[in-house]
């Protein structure tokens, strides 16, 4: 194997879409003011983020939480290196 299979080994997992909104969820409550906001709106808890982590409706809620806020989801799609339509699709995915 490559360093460019590996590279792209790694590509294609971080697009699944309960891989990306981890990845999302990691960064929105990276920053306390944006973590108190998803709670706020999405009417989350840290309990139930805690016990249901990898839950589609959960994982599709914070999502949707960045797909409501234009400037979070730009910031967040350039931190996780991918485009804004990726989070869009993996909040559609889980949605189903």
């Amino acid at each position: 194997m490559t360093i460019t299979d590996s590279h792209e080994s790694l590509k294609r997992s971080s697009a699944e879409p309960e891989s990306l909104a981890l990845s999302a969820l990691a960064w929105v409550l990276s920053e306390p003011s944006r973590a108190e906001r998803l709670l706020s709106l999405t009417g989350l808890t840290p309990e139930v983020l805690r016990n249901n982590l990898t839950d589609r409706p959960i994982l599709a809620a914070v999502l949707e939480f960045l797909a409501n806020h234009e400037p979070d989801l730009l910031l967040a799609a350039d931190a996780l290196n991918v485009t804004p339509a990726a989070l869009i699709a993996a909040h559609e995915d889980l949605s189903r």
